[in-house]
């Protein structure tokens, strides 16, 4: 099991929110498992996001979506991603 860890600032939370809730169909389609999103305790807008595959190929094409991009810009994500793979030991 691979997860997918993503931490990036948001312009707005519930913009945000609203944004990848809709698009947890393209989540599945491409190999999501599992999901959580984490919220910073003294930043609201400071979101980390897991997502849970079955391995690391899919995870990394996850990664590679364009959909994906376009959804982060849409959401209102600010600057680059920080982004890290790890695998459950």
């Amino acid at each position: 099991m691979t997860t997918l860890f993503v931490r990036h600032e948001v312009s707005d939370y519930a913009t945000w929110r609203k944004t990848y809730d809709a698009f947890a169909p393209v989540q599945k389609a491409n190999g999501v498992i599992a999901d959580a999103v984490y919220r910073a305790a003294d930043n609201p807008n400071d979101v980390t996001v897991t997502h849970e595959f079955a391995t690391l190929e899919a995870a990394q094409a996850f990664g590679q979506l364009e959909e994906l991009r376009t959804a982060m810009r849409t959401g209102g994500v600010l600057g680059a991603p920080k982004v890290w793979l790890t695998d459950k030991a």
